[in-house]
């Protein structure tokens, strides 16, 4: 049998959709069990939402106040004790997975398998490599824990109905000191998140500046979608880059992204390759956007946005 245990991402106090992807992941693999692992200084909300997904055991529960805040530093050490017993320990591939499981890979002594992709097997999976041109088999031991984080994009949210036992757990494990948490500073849009929002909305280069990208924040308004942009508009300034999409960014695969003034760039496509719907507005007829863009049209983005504003209502 194979023991699996995914760590939860959550944030105020709400669990992430990528845990439900990465639960999706798990009930891949030959033989699964699994368990849920909230860390938290109140975990019961997020807890109970954890053991309403379908095919998970158990949701185990460590509450501490050093957990009230994500820190990697701070997870890791507890993550990996909780591991023992577990054949597999799974994080999302997101900032949150990036950030935790490289630390619980490297206290384990093994190596971590990065953006699981397909399941081969209970120790054989598929990930991209070379900007998603090539999908690499990779075979790991048999013999020790499998740390891996799932590349979200590639798998469907595991459904609910679950019933899961909720077991608090005590883990008695040295916490760092070198690291402290200090403040946080976020921007609240009230727009869906980018990683899990069913709608995105991207601004590339040629909306030409910060201002004009205010024409993308309206019409994903109009549309109740989240904001994203090509990293040549994060490195142009025109918006933070957390909003990034792309191989260096944000990997998203929502029903309906829009691609405005993006050219199409290979590390761009990485990013929404897995996206159902791809709709693509730029003058150049000729962009490599439009190869893959199941919806094309070619035109000054400043006439077809107001117009397409306006026949939205």
């Amino acid at each position: 049998m194979s023991k699996i245990l995914v760590i939860a991402e959550h944030d105020g106090g709400k669990l992430n959709a990528s845990t439900r992807k990465c639960v999706a992941c798990a009930t891949k693999v030959p033989g699964a069990s699994i368990d849920i692992a909230v860390l938290a200084a109140d975990a019961s909300g997020v807890a109970a939402e954890a053991a309403a997904i379908a095919g998970v055991g158990k949701v185990l529960v460590v509450e501490n106040a050093a957990n009230a805040e994500p820190l990697a530093a701070v997870y890791a050490p507890q993550v990996a004790k909780l591991a023992t017993g577990y054949t597999h320990v799974f994080g999302p591939s997101t900032t949150f997975g990036k950030d935790v499981m490289p630390r619980v890979a490297a206290l384990l002594g093994v190596s971590q398998v990065s953006d699981i992709m397909a399941v081969e097997g209970t120790h054989v999976f598929k990930r991209p490599i070379y900007a998603g041109n090539a999908i690499l088999t990779v075979e790991v031991p048999a013999d020790a824990p499998v740390v891996a984080t799932v590349r979200v994009a590639s798998f469907e949210a595991a459904p609910l109905g679950g019933n899961a036992a909720i077991e608090k757990v005590d883990v008695a494990v040295e916490l760092p000191a070198h690291t402290r948490f200090v403040s946080r500073s976020a921007a609240t849009s009230g727009r869906p998140d980018l990683q899990s929002a069913a709608r995105v909305v991207s601004g590339g280069r040629a909306l030409g500046s910060a201002d004009n990208f205010k024409i993308i924040y309206s019409l994903a308004d109009k549309l109740g979608a989240a904001v994203g942009a090509s990293r040549a508009a994060v490195d142009a300034g025109y918006v933070p880059n957390d909003l990034q999409v792309g191989q260096t960014g944000k990997i998203i695969a929502p029903q309906v992204y829009f691609a405005i003034g993006i050219s199409g760039a290979i590390q761009h496509m990485t990013g929404i390759k897995d996206a159902k719907t791809i709709i693509a507005i730029n003058k150049d007829g000729e962009a490599p956007i439009f190869e893959v863009a199941d919806v094309g049209l070619v035109g000054d983005l400043f006439t077809i946005l107001p117009e397409l504003e306006k026949a939205l209502g």
